[in-house]
């Protein structure tokens, strides 16, 4: 895995940091490893929690797309698509 920054909200709580971080390892293994689709729609839900509006998700999502050339977007859609129970892209 590369290094990579995320674009942390100065008013993020710890948990907030976590929630979101979570996510984006969730995402980085469906392309490296395989990630359990449960998961990564769970952690997703917490994603969500800790930056609710879509056009923050999508500006997120360009980022980190950027950076590492995975995108949250696709990943999860796969996963909700997905009758596997792992995902691997």
């Amino acid at each position: 895995m590369n290094n990579y920054q995320l674009p942390i909200d100065g008013n993020w709580t710890t948990t907030d940091i976590i929630a979101v971080s979570t996510l984006v390892d969730d995402v980085l293994m469906a392309y490296e490893a395989g990630v359990d689709c449960q998961k990564i729609l769970a952690d997703y839900q917490g994603f969500c929690q800790v930056i609710p509006a879509k056009s923050e998700q999508k500006a997120f999502d360009r980022d980190l797309a950027q950076q590492t050339g995975y995108s949250i977007y696709q990943t999860i859609k796969e996963a909700q698509q997905t009758t596997r129970k792992q995902l691997h892209l």
